[in-house]
């Protein structure tokens, strides 16, 4: 990445009526481009939350030492997408059963996690879950937890996918056919 890309990219607005739904599902280069697709969303954030380390870089993330996960910052309209509808497309989109990894993607920067904002969010998400493990049949490892400072990842992270799907071979691999899958565009 060049000088630029490795610099932050800046806090998402939050307009007037809208809400934050914060995910982490794995890698977020795998989790931005669903969100991206759904109605409603104004704007998904690559970042990091749930750690110690103030503004972490991506290296320190993958030294597994801040605490954070790689996670969605999704600005969204609750009128057009309800924060119901984003947590079921949390479950549909990775596999919530494993424990601090998702697929070759391993350590706890990759855990599955749910931050919520308020306690209404908190419920939704609760009783989602519980009604999710019917479709596993392994425990969902899925924490969900009240959001902490949310940190935008370097702006080189943000619409990776976008960016980069005819060029690297990871999105090719495991990207794209996970948005084909999910019977989203790739």
């Amino acid at each position: 990445m060049s000088e630029e890309q490795m610099k932050p990219a800046a806090m998402p607005e939050v307009p007037a009526g809208h809400e934050v739904a914060i995910f982490g599902a794995g890698c977020f280069w795998c989790v931005e481009p669903v969100f991206e697709q759904q109605a409603g969303v104004k704007s998904v954030v690559s970042g990091y939350t749930g750690g110690h380390t103030k503004n972490p870089s991506y290296a320190e993330i993958c030294s597994k030492t801040t605490g954070h996960a790689e996670v969605v910052h999704v600005v969204f309209d609750p009128k057009v997408i309800s924060y119901a509808k984003l947590v079921d497309w949390f479950w549909k989109l990775h596999d919530p059963t494993q424990v601090n990894r998702q697929g070759n993607d391993i350590g706890p920067q990759y855990r599955s996690c749910i931050f919520y904002t308020n306690e209404a969010q908190k419920k939704t998400a609760s009783a989602s879950k519980a009604k999710a493990q019917e479709k596993f049949n392994r425990p969902i490892a899925t924490e969900i937890t009240a959001a902490s400072t949310f940190y935008p990842a370097e702006i080189g992270h943000q619409d990776y996918y976008k960016l980069n799907k005819n060029r690297n071979p990871y999105c090719r691999a495991i990207i794209t056919p996970k948005l084909k899958k999910l019977e989203l565009d790739h």
